[in-house]
């Protein structure tokens, strides 16, 4: 974990909120809970960040009743939205503080019913950025309890200069 008293002065306001937040299972759940207040449909799945920094996101969700679907395993849809999640803060702290990001896109491929709780890693290992208007490509993978991946989805985000 980064010292948040090391922290460079360019660091995002993200990034700095999460190098506050997470020393404490609080501070941790309090970080979630403004992040939901930003976007609150994200909140519906109740996530929990357990790693964030430039160019990765790993986001868990609780297996429970509300995220279930008819046969009791975690819905589809539910993981879908983890993954946005991850894939946007991945986005958030990793562009440069001139540039925006919007979800433009999702490819997502359910590989096996998800009977535990999940967690998502997304990764954006672009260094180099163009200023310029592009799709950005975010994998995400999402894991069950035992570590067998049971989503794998490509979240397209259109990256462009503030104005």
């Amino acid at each position: 974990m980064i010292d948040p008293s090391t922290t460079s002065p360019t660091v995002g306001a993200v990034l700095s909120a999460w190098h506050r937040a997470s020393g404490s299972s609080v501070g941790r759940w309090l970080f979630a809970r403004a992040v939901c207040r930003r976007a609150p449909y994200f909140g519906t799945i109740r996530p929990q960040f357990l790693e964030l920094a430039s160019g990765v996101c790993r986001v868990s969700m609780r297996k429970r009743r509300r995220v279930e679907n008819h046969i009791g395993t975690v819905h589809a849809l539910a993981m879908g939205n983890l993954c946005e999640l991850a894939a946007g803060m991945v986005t958030e702290v990793t562009l440069p503080a001139s540039m925006r990001w919007l979800p433009r896109g999702m490819t997502i491929e359910y590989l096996r019913r998800a009977e535990s709780d999940v967690s998502a890693t997304a990764r954006l290992d672009k260094k180099q950025w163009s200023g310029q208007a592009e799709n950005v490509a975010v994998p995400v993978s999402v894991v069950d309890a035992t570590g067998t991946e049971v989503v794998r989805a490509v979240i397209t985000m259109y990256v462009s200069p503030r104005k």
